[in-house]
């Protein structure tokens, strides 16, 4: 055991290490131009917390090997695990939350603030902001802590009578049980009425969690259940709508003089919103305007965009070009293999979760065969499937952020994503994070049996008072599915249609 459990930790700090790294990798490569070399409070937060989703993500493969320590112990508190993992996902979690619900709001709250304001002001500004949430939540967690806070698990009591001790042992499926000429044992023959309710008060950090999981669930649900459709589609009708060949001069000039005269519109219209935000009049019409400002900007970069594909100029026009073909090929590839791992992900939820009993082990027994293979084959494998909830998250957010009013738009772009649509769209990811953990608990839970995880996420979260009946009826997950169906449809009835140019923009008066 020694030698597993050193390889064990060596390989977890190996793994943080390179997390890191790339997360400060996709920082510095993301980050826009504006932000170079100033707003290091945010770049702190947004490495740290990418990295505790990436890391979060990882743990329960971890977690899984962890437990293989024990797997020729009698009984698991047999032997001592390697790492302590219940400890541990109690930890990243609460301080997922913190980062979620206190850190990242005060770093966009100090990073959006005025900049003509000095910095104490700003700070004093996002600490307010900071504090009365603290409050709120507070006191919505202590109070649902001390009503509900309790854990309702249904236990059944056995009992049996005595009988002398065999002085063989032959058991057959006739003779199941010590006792002569009895077919069944207590355990099978109990009657419901042995049945009884055992109730017990959660732990604080356990119910923190869970209310946490409640509120990822319920966003992981939405974005998570449209992404899981929109990711793949999206590349593989890029595809389908791609420029198939280049224009004439004559029609570039048309165009980008069309775009030219939207930008100006759109330069006349952010002026006018940001002369009306100096005047402290920011109501409800100022936020759908500003909401609107950004929908139409980020359309019209993607059209600049198209255009210069359709008309790649200078002397490495001939290159640009089939770079830009082999782009949308790769995007059509890529479509494709994101598309059947979004069916097998449907196909399993369907299969494993939502019949009962279960058709099938499905994606739990392809990981043990991959397993069987290479060790960490399987684990690979299933690390893979939970990053891939997370991109659908951020791909069905986006795609819903394009069409509902009420939904921010924060893009991801490379070398042109500023502070505080990282930090949007990093709570997004650890808020979900927490959720995804614990669909993928339950979604393998033959896979990942016997762990840490499933104690936190699998036993307690579902036997909550108040929040069992969520899970026990499969409510996030029938939401998942439905959305998904529905986005799915959308794409087959719209996403082959070329967007058209939008007209004149005006504000909302």
């Amino acid at each position: 055991m020694g030698d597993f459990n050193l390889a064990l930790v060596i390989v977890a700090i190996v793994v943080c290490v390179l997390v890191f790294i790339f997360n400060v990798y996709l920082l510095v490569n993301y980050q826009h131009p504006d932000d170079a070399n100033q707003a290091y409070f945010p770049k702190f937060v947004v490495v740290l917390g990418l990295s505790i989703a990436a890391i979060s993500i990882l743990m329960l493969p971890a977690d899984v090997a962890n437990r293989q320590a024990c797997q020729h112990a009698i009984y698991n508190g047999a032997c001592n695990l390697t790492l302590p993992m219940k400890d541990l996902w109690l930890a990243i979690y609460i301080l997922d939350a913190i980062l979620v619900f206190f850190v990242i709001p005060f770093a966009m709250f100090y990073y959006e603030g005025d900049q003509d304001k000095s910095v104490g002001k700003r700070i004093k500004s996002a600490l307010l902001w900071v504090i009365t949430t603290a409050i709120v939540c507070g006191l919505v967690l202590g109070i649902l802590y001390g009503l509900v806070g309790k854990v309702d698990f249904t236990v059944r009591h056995l009992s049996s009578a005595t009988t002398s001790f065999p002085s063989t042992w032959e058991f057959t499926s006739s003779r199941q049980c010590i006792e002569s000429g009895s077919h069944q044992c207590s355990a099978y023959t109990a009657s419901v009425s042995a049945e009884q309710t055992w109730t017990m008060q959660a732990t604080f950090p356990e119910y923190v969690v869970a209310l946490a999981t409640i509120v990822g669930s319920v966003l992981f649900s939405i974005f998570g259940g449209v992404g899981i459709a929109c990711l793949p589609l999206g590349l593989i009708f890029s595809f389908i709508r791609r420029p198939k060949a280049v224009i004439t001069r004559s029609q570039y000039i048309k165009e980008a003089t069309e775009l030219g005269k939207k930008a100006r519109e759109l330069k006349k219209a952010a002026d006018a919103l940001h002369q009306e935000e100096r005047s402290s009049s920011k109501g409800r019409k100022w936020r759908k305007n500003v909401k609107a400002v950004e929908k139409e900007l980020l359309l019209l970069e993607e059209d600049v965009k198209a255009l210069e594909e359709m008309y790649p100029q200078g002397e490495k026009a001939e290159t640009a070009w089939a770079m830009t073909v082999l782009g949308y090929l790769a995007n059509l590839v890529l479509g494709i293999l994101g598309l059947i791992v979004s069916v097998a992900w449907v196909a399993h939820i369907v299969i494993y979760l939502l019949i009962n009993p279960p058709l099938s082990p499905f994606l739990n027994e392809v990981f043990i065969k991959l397993d069987d293979i290479w060790g960490l084959l399987g684990t690979a494998a299933f690390a893979f499937f939970c990053f891939y909830l997370l991109l659908a998250v951020i791909a069905g957010a986006m795609m819903l952020g394009l069409r509902l009013v009420f939904i921010t738009i924060h893009p991801m772009k490379w070398g042109a994503t500023l502070m505080n649509s990282f930090l949007f769209n990093v709570g997004l990811i650890l808020l979900c994070s927490i959720s995804v953990i614990q669909f993928c608990s339950t979604a393998f839970a033959y896979y990942a049996q016997a762990t840490a995880a499933q104690e936190i996420f699998g036993h307690t979260l579902q036997s909550l008072r108040g929040i069992k009946y969520l899970y026990k009826y499969n409510v996030f997950q029938i939401a998942f599915i439905v959305l998904a169906g529905l986005t799915f449809v959308y794409y087959a009835a719209f996403g082959w249609r070329r967007k058209k140019p939008s007209g004149r923009f005006q504000l909302s008066s």
